[in-house]
């Protein structure tokens, strides 16, 4: 019995690993193999480029990794761009400039986007500054024990009185 439990769970082993290897090659099918340049080295630049530009359809995904009509569309203009001569940057000025930074999975740091890039570390900033202050604030308060001041006579006596003698409100019986 025992060998044939092993020998099932060595089964489902296996087809978890094949399973998880096709999924983990998803992404990689996006791009089809007629887009594809011949040249090693112009496809590796286009790869890389198309891993730093969005896609417009799904947003928040690369258009290397989409399998969008428009990641195609880009992928397809970014590799005529280099074909053509240009350098990455000028790719990417391009593409920047018919689409804007949005294109970007990263944008450039500049006067427009610093609140992108600054915004995340000042609320960080933020936070620490005002948890520094609340336990600052908490450490100069005195004790419970320190604070109110002593019972006077009256105060005892009528104490006393509201618990009387087992301890617990007269109004109440336990």
């Amino acid at each position: 019995m025992v060998g044939v439990a092993a020998n099932r769970a060595m089964r489902w082993a296996g087809l978890l690993s094949v399973l998880l290897m096709l999924v983990a090659t998803v992404p990689a099918l996006a791009v089809q193999p007629d887009e594809m340049l011949k040249d090693p080295a112009l496809e590796a630049r286009a790869r890389e480029l198309s891993r730093e530009l969005r896609c417009m359809v799904c947003q928040n995904q690369s258009i290397d990794d989409s399998e969008a009509p428009l990641a195609r569309d880009l992928r397809l203009l970014v590799r005529e761009r280099l074909k053509a001569g240009d350098s990455d940057r000028q790719v990417l000025d391009f593409l920047t400039a018919r689409y804007g930074d949005f294109v970007l999975l990263k944008p450039r740091f500049r006067w427009d986007t610093a609140l992108l890039w600054l915004g995340p570390a000042a609320v960080l900033l933020l936070g620490a500054l005002g948890l520094a202050n609340l336990l600052r604030r908490r450490s100069r308060l005195p004790d419970d024990s320190e604070s109110a001041p002593p019972l006077t006579e009256d105060e005892r006596a009528r104490l006393a009185d509201l618990l009387g003698d087992s301890g617990t409100p007269s109004g109440r019986k336990s």
